[in-house]
């Protein structure tokens, strides 16, 4: 008897905005954690400026819909983030 074939969960693109502190030497922590786990990230844009407290990155992620909560938390756990949204 053979088991049931298993369906690999259905990939959506999920545009994510984060707002962080610490400017440029934060984004390798913050693209890492978008890509643990072999996940897709596309579109990245990152805006660091001069004399202004918070950055912002926005991008869209290929991942599962109900792994979309978790990667914000994933996120939201860095300490130079202030918040991560869907977009």
């Amino acid at each position: 008897m053979s088991a049931a074939p298993t369906r690999s969960p259905l990939l959506l693109r999920r545009r994510i905005a984060t707002y962080f502190t610490g400017g440029v030497e934060e984004i390798p922590a913050l693209v890492r954690t978008l890509a643990e786990t072999g996940r897709h990230v596309h579109d990245l844009s990152v805006d660091v400026r001069e004399g202004v407290t918070e950055s912002s990155m926005a991008c869209a992620v290929l991942v599962a819909a109900d792994e979309v909560d978790t990667l914000l938390e994933r996120l939201r756990r860095l300490p130079a983030v202030v918040s991560a949204e869907p977009v």
